[in-house]
């Protein structure tokens, strides 16, 4: 993965990242509440060896010397048995020397003959007394037990209190600022790492690169997400400023000048996709209004004879169409319906046959494609989608190629690799990919230029628009 892909991740699912984020520091900070706090105290002892009057250096460094050596020792006895049944015995406390020994801890730093002695209690003020009778007991055990030569000799080693223990006035633990941002970027790590989960395992196609992963043709437009398709779905109609229909505009544009290794003769197109719902229907009948509306020559085929739309779309009646032509029952030119003022028609599916395939592949539909490729400068023809059935792929052979629908955040990358060879396998052209389905906010509503538009932009395609109509409208008077 590219940075462009870790910050589209970051910019695509900072909400489920921030969510995350704000959980850890709660949790760290609600732990760090619902923890009874503890306090520690400390005690230091200074252990070294007896030596005479008249001790020489050399004795005196070998005093030294033992006590250093001693000294780790004498830490193991700090929380031993030995000095915490002592110190239960002194304060009176309910517990046993094996419960005490959790509570207390010693350590002494290399080479030093110091030796800390910490105790943690719930406690401020036991903590300190449990400390300092610890530190009593540890120095009385060791010199007048442990290290108490035979006879009425005094011990050489001698222990002495450096830092008493004192009250303390402020929690060990728990660490609020400590578990708060612990908790803070445990949350974000999680959230993170969840959110490039989640865009690793998706398969669905969400911008151009995903499109690019799978095919190396052009992608030829962006439509946006519009939640009233199915109450409006002829938006270059009806309402013909807005954004979403200049985004078919510039589909059209696009189409206008797409290379089909053809000198002459009429652009003719099947639309398609790999799945259901992928608005194919809408975008086929928005950009046959778009190429009328430059008064161009257009034929719009509903070539679903599986499940037809056209008719419905356009408001035309559906009865009779390409099935009737295809058996002979009717002639092209007496179902061939034509739609609004411009030069726009449109013939229906027709009755839905038993055999679609069959009637799609035969030499009929040749002969008709051919005849309105004479007659049309465009042939526009709304087919099933490919990875259901094979309409779509035989029909393309008659035509100048296929243009393949793949909706944002609906296709997956495997069901429209599946729909390019579908394509391949029978040596059809793809000529292009048209996006629909784009959200208009968030990471994925950018890349696809042709409906972005800022506010000097979107008067001067107002004006262009207004202008393409009256052109229309004069030519069909």
């Amino acid at each position: 993965m590219e940075l462009r892909d870790y910050v589209r991740i970051l910019h695509r699912n900072w909400i489920f990242i921030l969510s995350l984020t704000v959980l850890g520091a709660a949790a760290g900070f609600g732990w760090s509440a619902l923890k009874t706090p503890t306090y520690e105290a400390t005690t230091q002892l200074y252990v070294s060896v007896r030596s005479g009057d008249s001790a020489v250096v050399g004795e005196l460094a070998q005093g030294t010397n033992y006590a250093r050596q001693a000294v780790t020792s004498f830490v193991d006895v700090v929380d031993s048995a030995l000095v915490l049944d002592r110190v239960i015995d002194d304060l009176d406390l309910d517990v046993t020397s094996s419960e005490l020994a959790n509570s207390v801890s010693a350590s002494v730093p290399a080479n030093s003959v110091i030796i800390t002695a910490t105790v943690t209690n719930e406690d401020p003020e036991q903590a300190a007394a449990i400390a300092n009778s610890v530190g009593a007991n540890f120095a009385d055990v060791v010199v007048n037990q442990l290290e108490k030569p035979e006879g009425d000799a005094a011990s050489l080693v001698r222990i002495e209190t450096i830092q008493p223990a004192l009250v303390p006035t402020v929690a060990s633990s728990p660490k609020v600022g400590l578990n708060l941002a612990l908790g803070l970027l445990l949350g974000l790590a999680a959230g993170i790492g969840l959110a490039v989960l989640r865009t690793v395992l998706d398969t669905r196609i969400h911008s151009t690169h995903d499109i690019e992963q799978v095919t190396d043709k052009p992608v030829l437009g962006g439509i946006t997400f519009d939640p009233d398709t199915k109450t409006r779905p002829l938006i270059v109609h009806a309402d013909p400023l807005n954004p979403r229909a200049e985004s078919f505009r510039t589909l059209r544009t696009n189409l206008q000048f797409i290379d089909i290794d053809q000198d002459s003769g009429a652009k003719s197109f099947v639309i398609t996709s790999a799945g259901p719902s992928e608005g194919k229907s809408t975008t086929t009948a928005n950009l046959a209004i778009a190429l009328a509306e430059t008064g161009a020559r257009v034929a719009l085929i509903d070539g679903d004879l599986r499940r037809p739309k056209i008719a419905d779309y356009m408001g035309v009646e559906g009865g009779v169409g390409l099935t009737d032509v295809l058996i002979g029952k009717a002639e092209l030119g007496d179902v061939l319906q034509r739609w609004g003022r411009g030069k726009l028609f449109v013939l229906p599916a027709g009755r839905i046959p038993p055999n679609p395939s069959e009637l799609l592949g035969s030499q009929a539909m040749q002969r008709t494609l051919a005849t309105l490729a004479e007659a049309f400068d465009y042939v526009l023809i709304d087919a099933p989608p490919l990875l259901l059935v094979t309409d779509a792929a035989v029909v393309s052979k008659f035509t100048s190629g296929a243009l393949l629908i793949a909706a944002s955040g609906s296709t997956k990358k495997p069901e429209l690799e599946g729909a390019v060879q579908a394509l391949a396998g029978i040596g059809s052209s793809l000529l292009g990919v048209i996006v629909t389905m784009l959200p208009t906010k968030g990471p994925d509503s950018y890349g696809y230029g042709s409906y972005v538009y800022s506010a000097t932009h979107s008067v001067h395609d107002k004006a262009t628009t207004r202008a393409e109509l009256r052109k229309a409208r004069q030519a069909e008077a």
